[in-house]
């Protein structure tokens, strides 16, 4: 394991939404989303979104919010608002640069998150594994549930794009 000075995840605000984008752009650059769609996961729930400091400077984040199972936000839209009847917490993005490659910053983030979703009694977590990220995800206790339905949005990430779910209850 790396070890890097200063390494913390902390409560995201306004002021670190361009170093979001930028972050996004930088590790997503085939997942294209627009600023604004970003700021609004953000303005939804804050709750859900953290960003990675290593020595005080932006290094991750992950943006996430309650959504519905068996559904998931079609990339690069608005949402306009969360689900009144939200039944899993959905993780939407989470970016790291590389040099925060094996210094267990996303294993803590998704405990953390974990805890929160189960702690507003959410059955589920969800997302959608990209970039090869299957394997990290299926140690983090998410399983591929696979939904026909979804073929189309997807594909709107990658062929290899795969909807995952966490059982917590």
């Amino acid at each position: 394991m790396t070890l890097l000075k200063d390494v913390a995840w902390r409560a995201m605000t306004g002021y670190d939404l361009d170093a979001v984008f930028a972050i996004a752009n930088q590790v997503h650059p085939g997942f294209f989303e627009a600023q604004a769609v970003l700021a609004e996961k953000f303005t939804l729930y804050r709750n859900g979104c953290y960003l990675l400091e290593i020595g005080e400077r932006p290094a991750g984040y992950v943006l996430s919010h309650p959504w519905k199972r068996g559904d998931l936000p079609a990339l690069d839209t608005l949402l306009g608002a969360l689900p009144a009847d939200a039944d899993s917490f959905y993780i939407h993005d989470l970016a790291l640069l590389p040099l925060t490659r094996g210094i267990g910053a996303a294993g803590q983030i998704v405990a953390a998150l974990t805890k929160h979703a189960g702690a507003m009694a959410f059955p589920t977590m969800s997302l959608v594994a990209v970039n090869q990220s299957q394997p990290f995800w299926t140690r983090q206790g998410f399983a591929v549930e696979e939904r026909p339905a979804l073929g189309d949005k997807l594909r709107a990430y990658e062929d290899e794009a795969r909807y995952m779910v966490k059982v917590l209850l």
